[in-house]
């Protein structure tokens, strides 16, 4: 006989099922393009790209949780657990979790930033039951044992080693310190050694389960995939681990971020016997959710997108000054950044900067010329489709959008917004961006005098 507490267990189960909420969010040509998106009753989102004309699909699973979720000891968390997950489920050891993938042919890796992590694998078509199937049990079944943590630990220490080494990567997380000094955006995201030493098997535990529910999570795949039938092997393999802690519950909302002190004026060096100096002079950008990011896309793209862009032009091409000579933007729920970057002679640090700032000041000032701005559109809309032609890129750009912004935008409307930006947006957003007074990061073996002249650069 069936007790009243199992009947009304499997009501229970029942109901849940039946309130999944299917949606078309783009509607492409013939069913290419097509990106659905299915909400399961425990808070997992599931979004998929179909292009029938492909044979390979991408599967990847997405967590609201990135670096800036950590506090000042547990540091470098979210990429040691990126790493732990790897080790091994209650079903496959690591040599079976690449084995399988390796067996078909497929790839399969993870990454972690400030403000999300996510974990992917690229098969054949045909394979991508089981591309599925391994990632949802790296998701919901992790052992996170302590003989793994301990030999992670290693290779962690070693991956820190060889950023330190590579001061043009370096340089990048010192300048997030120059702009954000000690809080969570402002520190790297594989952590330090001493906080990476510090790291337990308990503590990552407690992290592994605080941020990998399904609420937390999105999963995406884009390909040639059919959405009901990912639905239906996402949602057996995380019912059959019992991931799904409630039978109904609402995926977390979008980021919205915390107000963080942004610097101005700040001067960062790191001496290092390398033989050229690195340098990135910059200043806040915008929220990725601002409007005016396609202006300052736009923006970017004529500064120092490419070997037309004034930068380029100016440093490299006039003067011969550097070999790597670039801007870039990064935005996060409620903040930004707009950096230069330049990696030259030491000897020449200074000129470098000079000629930076000086364009970045003329064109707060006067802005960009309307020649400047329409290659720049047709740069970026010509880069933006391009940067789509694979299926990991479509995977994770739906994966990103539902995550970060809780919507979808289909490529012909990304294309639309940025040849709606007009000169005036963009000299308007020069003007609020490039008009703030810059702060400075350097790695290389200035002297003390030069050293000393670098706070000319951000006067």
């Amino acid at each position: 006989m069936t007790s009243r507490s199992a009947r009304t267990t499997a009501r229970t189960s029942s109901e849940a099922r039946a309130v999944a909420r299917t949606q078309t969010l783009i509607k492409g040509e013939h069913g290419i393009g097509t990106v659905r998106k299915t909400t399961l009753p425990g808070g997992l989102r599931i979004v998929t790209e179909t292009l029938p004309s492909v044979r390979s699909a991408t599967f990847g699973i997405w967590a609201h949780v990135g670096s800036r979720d950590e506090t000042p000891a547990l540091n470098g968390a979210t990429h040691y657990l990126e790493h732990l997950l790897f080790k091994g489920t209650r079903k496959r050891s690591a040599l079976d979790i690449s084995a399988a993938i390796d067996a078909v042919g497929g790839e399969m890796n993870a990454f972690t930033a400030k403000e999300y992590t996510c974990y992917y694998a690229r098969v054949l078509d045909t394979d991508l039951p089981l591309a599925i199937d391994v990632v949802c049990d790296m998701l919901t079944g992790s052992l996170i044992q302590e003989e793994d943590v301990d030999v992670e630990r290693g290779a962690i220490l070693e991956e820190i080693a060889m950023t330190e080494d590579d001061a043009g990567d370096c340089v990048h997380d010192l300048f997030a310190h120059t702009m954000f000094g000690d809080n969570a955006l402002g520190r790297p995201v594989l952590g330090t050694v001493d906080t990476v030493n510090a790291l337990t098997a308990d503590r990552i535990r407690r992290f592994y389960k605080k941020h990998y529910d399904p609420t937390h999570l999105v999963v995406a795949a884009a390909g040639n995939v059919d959405h009901d039938k990912v639905v239906r092997q996402v949602r057996a393999a995380f019912e059959k681990a019992g991931a799904f802690r409630e039978p109904v519950a609402a995926p977390l909302a979008p980021r919205d971020g915390r107000r963080t002190v942004r610097a101005a004026g700040r001067v960062e060096l790191i001496g290092r016997k390398t033989e050229q100096a690195h340098v990135i002079l910059g200043m806040p950008g915008l929220a990725r959710t601002d409007e005016r990011r396609w202006a300052l896309g736009v923006l970017n793209t004529a500064l120092g997108g490419g070997m037309s862009s004034r930068l380029f032009q100016e440093v490299r091409e006039k003067r011969g000054l550097a070999y790597s000579v670039y801007s870039y933007t990064s935005g996060f729920a409620d903040c930004g950044l707009f950096g230069v970057y330049a990696g030259c002679r030491p000897a020449q640090v200074h000129d470098v900067l000079k000629i930076c700032r000086d364009e970045l000041d003329h064109v707060a000032e006067h802005g960009l010329t309307d020649d400047e701005i329409g290659r720049a559109v047709g740069q970026l809309q010509g880069s933006t489709v391009l940067g789509l032609e694979d299926t990991g890129a479509l995977m994770n750009r739906i994966g990103k959008s539902e995550l970060c912004w809780g919507e979808q935008m289909s490529v012909d409307d990304m294309l639309a917004r940025i040849a709606s930006v007009t000169p005036d947006d963009v000299r308007a957003v020069a003007r609020d961006v490039l008009g703030r007074r810059p702060s400075l990061s350097v790695i290389g073996p200035l002297k003390d005098k030069q050293a000393s002249r670098l706070h000319d650069a951000v006067a």
